[in-house]
């Protein structure tokens, strides 16, 4: 009879729940929140989404690895979660894509994996207990200090008060004009006239920029903590606000008064995605609050309340608005059919609206593309008078 092979990696809640697999990518601790993504295909997109900054991503679907990585699949320059968890080992990719397989590109770029997880049991925990603190360890010779990884998934803060954003954020402002690959060219480039949009980088995703890039807009980034004369400065049609990680309050510290700013001055167009979302709606008077779980997947049913149409949405997020807390002037667009949660809100007399989904990410595939022409049309309309005094 052949003997089991030794541990090479292990996952230690801080309740003291202990998985062990074989270790994969590099080697090392990482402590983080623990969440599950059910997203079958994207695992490059996942792990470099600066949204899963502070998170370590479990893996629900077991085919993780099979079609390698590759440079057009990167949503950001080098991965942001600290680390994934998957049921089986990654295998040889095979896929006429690849320009290289997950474990080395974890290895180079300083991520730690584990494999040979029962996934599903760790799911349930997550969705019993919440999204659990964790440490995992990587060591190649099998030593594995599991009462050192306890104290560590213990001594983690939390993504609770955190302000992540400004750890992900770009250093300086930059212009974006790549747009949507298309079959067989790849990547394209925007030219001609556009509608001059500054993007507020939370964390923002690449295939968001090039979305917008792709709907008509002069694109120009700025960093989280942009005030309202940087943003101003730009003389923007429009005011993007993007995805991104942590706690949503702690980043509104901030970036509320930039965006309360730009309402009071101005009369441009505003639209927000995910964190964006959040810190849109705490600029209007609404609350967020922390989720049990979270939404992370490509496969979350959102109905539109307007039309009565239903999108398949991708999601990343701990964090939601209290649709409770809307104040007058500012109505519920969106829902999620799995759980009520909110997922969209809009002034009722302004062209200022965001979505808590990824329209960008297309598991529909094209459902919640309409979101970006909106913010077009809504630049398109307002004109000469974007620019005009509301006070």
């Amino acid at each position: 009879m052949t003997a089991s092979p030794k541990p090479t990696a292990a996952l230690v809640l801080a309740d003291g729940t202990v998985f062990l697999g074989r270790g994969f990518g590099a080697e090392g601790v990482a402590v983080a929140e623990l969440c599950f993504n059910t997203a079958m295909t994207g695992y490059q997109e996942i792990m470099t989404d600066p949204s899963y900054a502070g998170q370590i991503v479990t893996f629900t679907f077991p085919h993780v690895g099979n079609v390698g990585v590759n440079p057009e699949d990167e949503e950001a320059a080098a991965p942001f979660a600290a680390g994934m968890v998957v049921r089986w080992d990654p295998t040889e990719p095979s896929n006429w894509r690849a320009r290289g397989d997950l474990p080395g590109w974890l290895a180079r770029h300083g991520r730690i994996g584990i494999g040979g997880i029962d996934t599903r049991r760790l799911t349930r925990a997550i969705r019993l207990q919440g999204n659990p603190h964790v440490a995992l360890q990587h060591s190649a010779d099998g030593r594995l200090d599991i009462e050192a990884l306890v104290a560590r998934a213990r001594a983690f803060p939390g993504l609770v008060g955190a302000d992540l954003a400004r750890e992900v954020t770009c250093a300086q402002s930059y212009r974006w004009d790549q747009t949507r690959w298309a079959w067989p060219e790849g990547f394209g480039r925007r030219e001609g006239p556009g509608h001059r949009v500054v993007a507020i980088d939370y964390g923002a995703k690449r295939n968001i920029l090039r979305c917008l890039a792709s709907a008509g807009c002069d694109v120009t980034v700025l960093p989280a903590t942009a005030t309202a004369e940087e943003v101003l400065e730009h003389d923007p049609e429009g005011l993007f606000l993007s995805n991104g990680p942590g706690d949503p309050a702690a980043t509104g510290e901030y970036a509320v008064p930039m965006i309360r700013t730009v309402l009071e001055r101005t009369r441009i167009p505003i639209f927000g995605i995910c964190l964006g979302h959040q810190m849109l709606a705490l600029a209007l008077g609404a609350r967020t609050v922390k989720m049990n779980h979270g939404h992370h997947g490509a496969n979350h049913p959102v109905k539109d309340l307007e039309t009565g149409k239903v999108e398949i949405t991708s999601m990343n997020h701990g964090f939601t608005v209290d649709s409770q807390t809307l104040p007058e002037g500012v109505i519920e667009t969106h829902v999620s059919l799995f759980d009520g949660s909110n997922c969209g809100i809009r002034m009722t007399d302004r062209p200022v609206f965001s979505v808590q989904y990824h329209p960008e990410a297309s598991p529909g595939p094209q459902d919640s593309y309409y979101l970006f022409e909106r913010f077009v049309a809504a630049m398109r309309a307002a004109g000469p008078a974007r620019a005009g005094s509301v006070g």
